[in-house]
């Protein structure tokens, strides 16, 4: 049977699965929505439902010719699936409520559709957990070392540069102001936007698995150097024009500069990786 088939043989219970889909998440997803609007650091949720259909859209081709075999046993993952969004409700965590829907879509997947093509949608379904903002206690845990990480690396260079400078925990303090390292500043909000990103685009040219993770990592390293650039910048600026010319629009455009050199230097990376295979994205 193929896809196709199977689309119009289970027509009537997908539609009733799709209704009561977006029954159960009919506020779940709106609330996320509206954070990624409010949020500037999962401003790319937008983008990412977006892409994972284009990578659908692209195996196109092989989700139509692919045998269809339903397998039962993804019913009990989309059980496990609206469980996790009861868990989630009853403790008020929206993390565990919003990556349910990832888990209940791939249980629906292997229940009418199977194992092969479940593989085929692997990817997409994986890249919406892109979208669902990580609960802040994990933010957090991952936003205060970078930010101390990027203080001390930024504190090094400036010294090294002859500006008189010094550090309490996040704060730098130079002689005519002091300027703290900011959540924005720690290089979450790239990291988390640039790593999704990074698989993207390891996955839109032509790499070998394991340079295409390797792309995927490099994300890491690039978005928090980007941001201490971003720190040192703003501590020579305050050090010698003032800390107005370090605040205000400055602030406000070098996070967009630093962010355009990141990418800038992961297509680099992707592109040069590309040559050293042989291939042609």
């Amino acid at each position: 049977m193929t896809f196709c088939e199977s689309l119009k043989i289970n027509r009537i219970w997908l539609l009733l699965s799709l209704l009561l889909l977006a029954a159960l998440y009919r506020s779940v997803v709106p609330d996320m929505v509206l954070q990624w609007s409010e949020d500037p650091n999962y401003s790319h949720g937008f983008v990412v439902p977006l892409i994972a259909g284009y990578f659908a859209y692209d195996r196109r081709r092989e989700l139509l010719e692919v045998a269809v075999e339903p397998w039962w046993p993804g019913f009990l993952l989309c059980c496990c699936g609206i469980l996790q969004l009861v868990v989630g409700w009853l403790g008020a965590e929206f993390f565990t409520m919003r990556s349910s829907l990832v888990v209940t879509l791939a249980g629906m997947t292997l229940f009418f559709f199977g194992k092969r093509l479940f593989r085929l949608m692997l990817l997409p379904l994986a890249y919406l957990f892109f979208m669902i903002p990580l609960p802040y206690i994990v933010y957090d845990s991952v936003a205060f070392p970078l930010k101390l990480f990027v203080t001390k690396v930024s504190i090094a260079f400036l010294q090294a540069a002859g500006v008189v400078v010094m550090r309490e925990g996040n704060v730098i303090m130079l002689p005519a102001t002091t300027l703290e390292v900011a959540d924005a500043c720690s290089g979450v909000r790239s990291l988390i936007s640039l790593l999704a990103l990074a698989v993207a685009y390891a996955f839109f040219i032509r790499l070998t698995p394991l340079r295409r993770c390797l792309v995927i990592l490099a994300a890491i390293p690039i978005a928090v150097c980007a941001n201490a650039v971003r720190v040192i910048g703003t501590g020579f600026l305050a050090q010698y024009f003032g800390a107005r010319a370090a605040e205000g629009f400055f602030h406000e455009f070098a996070g967009m500069a630093v962010f355009v050199v990141a990418i800038a230097l992961l297509v680099s990376l992707g592109a040069w990786l590309t040559v050293r295979d042989g291939r042609i994205p």
